[in-house]
């Protein structure tokens, strides 16, 4: 069966963990996934992530959660543009999350990027999540 919102199941795994107080999560792997992997590891939302093999070969995203004092870094991710309902900002209305205590986390022309890189480069996009 094939999936409809994809950063979305990604972002429920994560949360789901956390809420866990799991270690680490797997999930399938795709370039999008490991962007925003990337970006919540460069923000120091999770210690890290790596892709490796499943048993049947297909290749997995694995997130190692972080926690501080017993409880997740991340306290909240929610999904803002889904594929029944797209969200786009330009540059100057990128929303500022928990007034920049948080993140958000857009698709640009320029490749997956966070809030406060986007507004460096000047440039808007598909608004995919908000993280705190």
């Amino acid at each position: 069966m094939s999936m409809t919102d994809p950063i979305a199941d990604m972002l429920t795994r994560i949360r789901n963990a956390c809420g866990s107080k799991h270690r680490r999560v797997d999930m399938p792997a795709s370039k999008m996934k490991s962007e925003i992997a990337r970006i919540l590891k460069e923000n120091s939302y999770i210690q890290d992530y790596r892709l490796v093999e499943s048993a049947e070969g297909h290749p997995v995203l694995r997130v190692i959660l972080k926690y501080a004092g017993g409880q997740s870094v991340i306290r909240e991710m929610r999904r803002v543009s889904t594929p029944g309902l797209r969200k786009y900002v330009p540059a100057s209305d990128i929303p500022r999350v928990r007034n920049g205590l948080g993140m958000a986390i857009l698709s640009t022309s320029r490749g997956v990027m966070s809030d406060g890189d986007a507004r460096k480069a000047h440039t808007g996009g598909e608004l995919l999540a908000l993280v705190w």
